[in-house]
């Protein structure tokens, strides 16, 4: 179940969740695309790695767009030879009611959290066919599961990741394409950070209750979920070489959601 000598592309890699799994992939001997947006970003986590004795390559990739999405993936087979691992990671959060939502901003959040999903799988899948296969991985959420007010398009866009990710595993079993999703709770990013004034000011709740009575109020333990233990599960989910193991979500998340 090992990943060493492996070929990974992580989207939305220069931050974050992203950014942790590309580390433990590196750490783990497997050699990393940094895909993101933000290119300087990339190529310095890249060095990073590089200089910690792993191998990484920053590739600028907007995930909305097909062009750039197959110039990547062209990029990091022509580094590294394949491409047998992809982790499907890139997004953004949006929050406002349904009544004020503006039909750009859903759209914009669909494209990336959705498009790009698709994108990058369909970029990916056409290498591994000829290559004997790969691990195809999506960043859901616990709103994969479950529906939060504000959230109309994100939790939208995380149900919809479930779906592609059986279509991925039923139309790639024949090609040893296994796909599974995992659904974190609420991690310490950037992107949570900014959302807990917004949910404070939208809900007319403190800042501290906003992490107490929504964030953490379903977890066994009031904890925050880590960007290590995302990237732990990632790790886990890659390296389990066995389609008795596909079409599946798993939830890391304190005990959040514990249903299937």
């Amino acid at each position: 179940m090992s990943i060493s000598g492996k070929v990974v592309l992580v989207t939305g890699a220069a931050s974050g969740i992203g950014l942790e799994v590309a580390r433990e992939f590196a750490g783990a001997g497997a050699a990393v695309g940094i895909a993101d947006l933000a290119l300087p970003a990339a190529e310095v986590a890249a060095e990073a790695i590089r200089d910690a004795g792993g191998r990484a390559v920053a590739i600028a990739m907007d995930v909305t767009s097909e062009a750039a999405v197959d110039a990547g993936v062209a990029a990091l087979v022509a580094a590294f030879g394949r491409v047998d691992v992809l982790i499907s990671n890139a997004g953004i959060q949006i929050i406002n009611p349904i009544i004020d939502f503006k039909f750009d901003d859903w759209k914009r959040l669909l494209a990336i959290h959705l498009d790009g999903a698709f994108l990058t799988t369909r970029a990916c899948m056409r290498s591994m066919v000829g290559t004997g296969g790969g691990t195809i991985i999506y960043m859901g959420s616990v709103h994969s599961h479950e529906a939060s007010p504000l959230k109309s398009a994100y939790v939208t866009a995380k149900h919809g990741l479930l779906g592609l990710a059986r279509v991925v595993a039923k139309e790639g079993a024949a090609h040893g394409i296994r796909s599974n999703v995992i659904c974190p709770g609420f991690v310490r990013t950037p992107l949570v950070d900014k959302q807990i004034p917004e949910q404070a000011q939208a809900l007319g709740l403190t800042e501290a209750e906003v992490i107490r009575t929504v964030m953490l109020k379903e977890t066994v333990d009031g904890e925050f979920t880590t960007t290590t233990d995302v990237a732990r599960a990632a790790l886990f989910l890659a390296g389990f070489e066995s389609a008795a193991l596909t079409g599946q979500s798993i939830t890391v998340s304190h005990g959040w959601h514990m249903g299937g």
